[in-house]
């Protein structure tokens, strides 16, 4: 092993140790440290690293993301020893901003899930049905759906259990009974269908391994695109179901009258976010929720 390859394990390792996945730099970082061994550094260069950033082609933002995965390292090997370069930030000009979010009606999730049950062959159709429909139902994210194991679903309880979660955080997420009720119909299929699987993955695959997230996300594209949801302006995302289920229950809190302050709080712990302030962008989502919000504020207004 190098140097340089040492110091990559030790500053992910130091890193995740503080809660940060860093999964994109576990990727690219490596890859890194084999151009600048290639060049014959023994450290980081900024000119190297702008180099190693611009070699896809690609889109600046995608330099631009590469290049602050160098950066992070950079500084972290600065700390060790000066000889280290951390290479300028606005070297590219990236456009980062957050996509617009696909909001699903009750009708369109359902259109959804009886595509997914379409599919080919049954374990995957079953699969994506049971996944997509528990994001929906609980808000989920996609990682933490696929990364569930047999041990990690309760279907005595009804109560999933998250571990190490977005920034480490491990969570419980109590379900509905209709969605668990789908969760063991699930769970029968795939024990008919895969009674051998080979890991202790929750979610499988149509081939008996854990369900990967990029083949969802890509299934989940196909089934929008096929169902006239997916258009040239809107792009949507597993996340979106996500984010449909955080916009629903604050509009039927808004509806029922119940006062949203006091529970964005459950809310915000029910969908792991670390503050309130994670949720509280949901509002700006829905034109809906938005109005509702407007005339409960009209209303208090009108009685003081």
């Amino acid at each position: 092993m190098s140097a340089l390859t040492g110091h990559v394990e030790d500053y992910l390792r130091l890193r995740r140790a503080l809660g940060v996945k860093l999964e994109r730099a576990g990727q690219l970082l490596p890859p890194l440290v084999a151009c600048l061994e290639a060049a014959g550094a023994g450290t980081v260069t900024s000119d190297l690293a702008i180099a190693w950033a611009r070699l896809p082609q690609a889109t600046p933002d995608h330099w631009a993301q590469r290049l602050a995965i160098a950066r992070g390292f950079a500084r972290y090997l600065q700390a060790i020893g000066p000889a280290a370069e951390v290479p300028p930030p606005g070297v590219f000009p990236a456009r980062r901003h957050r996509p617009s979010p696909c909001l699903f009606t009750q009708r369109g999730i359902c259109r959804v899930l009886e595509a997914a049950l379409a599919l080919r062959p049954p374990l995957r159709a079953a699969t994506h049905e049971a996944i997509f429909g528990l994001i929906a139902a609980s808000g989920m994210r996609i990682g933490e759906a696929i990364g569930l194991d047999d041990g990690d679903v309760d279907l005595d309880t009804g109560v999933i259990t998250i571990r190490e979660a977005k920034f480490g955080r491990s969570r419980l997420v109590p379900l509905h009974p209709t969605v668990t009720q789908a969760l063991e119909r699930y769970a029968a299929e795939r024990g008919r269908l895969c009674p051998r699987p080979r890991p202790a993955a929750f979610f499988l695959s149509g081939a008996g391994t854990r369900l990967d997230r990029s083949g969802a996300g890509a299934t989940f594209r196909k089934i929008t695109a096929d169902l006239g949801i997916r258009t040239a302006a809107v792009r949507p995302r597993v996340h979106d179901l996500r984010h449909s289920f955080a916009v629903q229950t604050l509009i039927r809190w808004q509806r029922a009258g119940r006062n949203v302050d006091e529970r964005t709080g459950a809310l915000s712990t029910y969908l792991g976010h670390v503050a309130p302030a994670g949720t509280y962008r949901y509002l700006s989502a829905s034109p809906e929720l938005m109005s509702l919000a407007a005339e409960r504020l009209a209303g208090l207004e009108a009685r003081q």
